[in-house]
């Protein structure tokens, strides 16, 4: 039987495996340019808002809007970032000296409230007991390993600075065009959506960008004034390494793990070195910086996106174990994109059956 659409088959997957070819040799030809293109373009998406309030304040010129927000980005979020990382590399050794130097004092006592605290007080005074008996040749075996490796982990990515300035420039650069070019870049991406998925591609690309910005509002801001509450407390408490710790803990709230860590460790560091007041108003500072997590970041995440909080905070912490820092906005917006799809298909279903039921 001679069918005239199989005829047609070959050329029709010829041409599908053709395109799919083109697509993955062009990816891989762009490789070296994606880290950049993928920040440039979460950042751009990020405060396109903030883009055309410049714009319309500069009289309208484009021009000068894309040169007061890439110097803005410059200054905001590139320049402290490469900061940051070089804070944590160059006192990479100072770290491995402060905790030997940590490691040879004697530990004192715990205070009395440590076991009043409720639900962990005891063990956490029976902790802290056995670690002040240990004699210091003890506390040193059992602390040197964990800072050699951390100091190893940072030496062994010292490695790739180059190529993570490079990448920084490379996002300044993309950024500046696709400010310039953002309403042609934003019409083709919803254009090529609306080839794939019609009206519903098109709400995807919508929600993703929302996506973006409620987790550039609510995890990166909060990350910000975290670590500059933290870093503040830590200067005006005389610790040392403040720079290095502020630096620490930024990171660490980015990453969703939040400043308190580095604040617990500074408070017992506090009362270890005989300074019991300064540790009892550290410890008071870290339980508010802590806290900001739950104050903070849910009101600025509703602003950017009404979407459900544990949807975000999945999105966000998925996505960094499964991709890397770029997860912490590539998981949100896979998240809510096929959650608010799964919705539409749900109600689209229930709506229909409604409808075909004789009344």
């Amino acid at each position: 039987m001679n069918v005239p659409g199989l005829r047609e088959l070959p050329r029709i997957l010829l041409a599908v495996l053709f395109i799919v070819v083109a697509i993955a040799a062009s990816l891989w030809i762009l490789k070296p340019f994606l880290p950049a293109l993928i920040w440039a373009t979460l950042l751009v998406v990020a405060t396109w808002p903030l883009m055309r309030a410049a714009q319309r304040r500069l009289w309208g010129k484009r021009g000068l809007a894309v040169i007061v927000m890439t110097t803005m980005l410059l200054l905001v979020v590139i320049v402290p970032l490469a900061l940051a990382v070089l804070t944590i590399v160059e006192h990479a050794g100072d770290v491995g000296t402060w905790l030997k130097t940590l490691v040879q004092a004697r530990m004192p006592a715990p205070p009395g409230w440590v076991e009043q605290v409720p639900v962990i007080g005891p063990k956490l005074a029976a902790e802290w007991q056995a670690t002040a008996a240990l004699r210091a040749d003890e506390l040193h075996a059992n602390v040197v390993p964990y800072a050699k490796d951390a100091a190893r982990w940072i030496v062994g990515k010292a490695g790739t600075l180059a190529a993570f300035f490079l990448h920084l420039l490379l996002t300044a650069i993309i950024s500046a065009m696709l400010y310039y070019k953002g309403e042609a870049v934003a019409e083709g991406v919803r254009a090529f959506a609306r080839r794939l998925a019609g009206t519903r591609g098109e709400q995807s690309v919508t929600l993703a960008g929302q996506a973006i910005r409620a987790v550039a509002l609510g995890v990166v801001v909060t990350a910000v004034v975290q670590a500059a509450l933290g870093g503040i407390g830590l200067a005006v408490a005389g610790v040392p390494l403040a720079a290095f710790l502020t630096a620490l803990m930024f990171v660490l709230a980015v990453a969703q793990i939040g400043a308190g860590p580095v604040l617990l460790l500074v408070v017992i560091w506090l009362y270890w070195s005989g300074n019991p007041a300064w540790g009892t108003a550290m410890l008071v500072w870290t339980v508010i910086v802590s806290s900001l997590d739950n104050i903070l970041r849910p009101l600025l995440i509703k602003r950017g996106a009404d979407l459900p909080l544990v949807l975000i905070f999945a999105g966000v912490i998925g996505g960094l174990l499964a991709f890397g820092i770029v997860g912490l906005f590539v998981g949100p917006v896979v998240l809510a994109v096929t959650y608010t799809q799964l919705a539409a298909w749900v109600s689209e279903g229930a709506g229909s059956e409604e409808s075909s039921v004789p009344k």
